[in-house]
């Protein structure tokens, strides 16, 4: 490789990479370099050298793309939450078809080069869509501050006016700051785990109820906090506490204990509503949502004979949007209390069609085939991880006759399709973007069994 870790070289930007940044060639070695856009003349200092590529920080830029503009945001750089606002908005809906497209370029499922793909679907007003916020905590002179790690860092940037989040729930985020500045609670750090370690704060559109999470190392009294904190905030319907003892990057321990108010909050999508718990999943933008739930709807295409597995099934609240149109709907999920919800949510409209259990596909789907129950059609809607194996041997095993596949990684969707189009076609891919100026993107994918 020609280049040195600190060398300065100049770069013309042939494209966009998978996380926001430019790419470009020098002397035939691929150079990332955050914060340049496609078809920019770029100066940048080389970071890091890996071993097919090299990474760069951008100095400045000789000649700018005519769609880059200024980002609104006073600590976009420093924060890293956000990965694409210095590019105009259409053109962000664009590249992130083009994300699909590289992704599928590289794990080349059969038949990849004919897939339609559809425009992604963006929103009409980009800024403050998201409904639920994880602040981590830390203490600078005796001030607790909330925020985000800067990237690749343990370095915390306080975020008191993100122009991403619910301005409500950011309002809840600072006070809780405050607050426990002034109760003096201890507060967790890098090398001792004191008390509190991460603030959740999520607010359902529908209704405007608020649910918060303290995660904490140890028992901390947070009476007085709660108490002067619902007084302010009357939204606040549920405040409850998740311990959290282990030195690990995982955000929440395994038990959460409601200490105030009630176990739930009611937000809607579509024309339903239902019960969320304060761990249950849910996505973070509300309003985009309503897009995703629709185009899978459409996919999936079911009809009143149906029986419909729901993988992933979280409350249920994806499978709720079928439920009317089916014969049956079956979910799972691996997190108890979220199966709770489901049955709860379900009776809660009338639904006497569904049914739900704690635990993974790959193990509840077999036994339901054993038991007699044929599915017609799946939905799985997985983490950023995408289909574990076996449950991809499962699907495959047993293959219902359609499949919508609801993704929010390109990268491992294009791997899983792979597998996937042994035995189904792909119709077409739906991008819905629900995490607007970052680099990640929503897709619903259309396959039906092979003839």
């Amino acid at each position: 490789m020609n280049l040195k870790v600190k060398q300065r070289i100049p770069l013309k930007i042939k494209r966009m990479g998978i996380n926001g940044e430019g790419i470009g060639f020098y002397k035939k070695t691929l150079v990332f370099v955050p914060g340049a856009l496609k078809g920019e003349d770029v100066f940048c200092q080389i970071t890091a050298i890996r071993k097919n590529f090299a990474e760069a920080k951008l100095l400045s830029v000789n000649k700018a793309s005519k769609y880059r503009v200024t980002p609104t945001c006073d600590i976009y750089e420093t924060c890293g939450g956000c990965q694409i606002m210095h590019l105009k908005y259409s053109k962000q809906l664009e590249f992130k078809t083009d994300l699909m497209q590289q992704a599928l370029k590289k794990y080349a499922p059969t038949g990849y080069e004919n897939y339609l793909i559809h425009p992604t679907l963006g929103m009409e007003k980009s800024q403050y869509y998201r409904a639920k916020l994880q602040f981590q905590t830390r203490k600078f002179k005796g001030k607790v501050k909330a925020g985000l790690y800067a990237q690749n860092s343990h370095y915390l940037v306080e975020l008191r006016d993100c122009l991403v989040q619910d301005p409500v729930i950011q309002e809840i985020a600072n006070h809780v700051a405050e607050l426990l500045t002034y109760y003096q609670i201890p507060i967790s750090d890098d090398r001792k785990q004191l008390g509190v370690r991460t603030i959740m704060v999520r607010r359902a559109r529908k209704t405007g109820q608020v649910q918060m999470i303290v995660v904490t190392s140890r028992q901390l009294n947070l009476t007085d906090l709660v108490a002067d904190l619902v007084e302010k905030h009357p939204e606040i319907v549920t405040v409850a506490v998740n311990l959290n003892t282990s030195k690990s990057s995982e955000i929440y321990g395994e038990k959460t204990q409601i200490i105030w108010g009630q176990e739930t909050i009611r937000e809607g999508v579509l024309d339903y509503e239902f019960s969320l718990s304060p761990r249950a999943f849910y996505q973070l933008n509300p309003e985009q949502t309503e897009v995703l739930y629709s185009e899978a709807v459409k996919a999936l295409d079911v009809s009143p004979e149906d029986h419909l597995i729901d993988a992933y099934c979280g409350v249920g609240t994806i499978g709720f949007a079928f439920a009317d149109k089916v014969k049956s709907v079956r979910g799972m999920d691996i997190i108890p209390e979220a199966i709770e919800d489901a049955k709860y949510n379900a009776k809660q409209m009338g639904f006497d069609n569904t049914h739900y259990e704690a635990g993974t596909a790959e193990e509840i789907i077999p036994r339901w085939y054993k038991e007699g129950y044929r599915a017609d059609a799946v939905i799985v809607d997985p983490p950023r991880t995408g289909l574990g194996v076996q449950l991809i041997d499962t699907l495959l095993r047993y293959a219902p006759q359609k499949m919508v596949y609801v993704s929010c990684n390109v990268s491992t969707l294009a791997r899983d399709l792979v597998d996937l189009t042994k035995v189904y076609d792909v119709v077409y891919i739906q991008s819905v973007d629900m995490f607007p100026h970052t680099a990640r993107t929503e897709a619903v994918v259309k396959l039906v069994k092979k003839a």
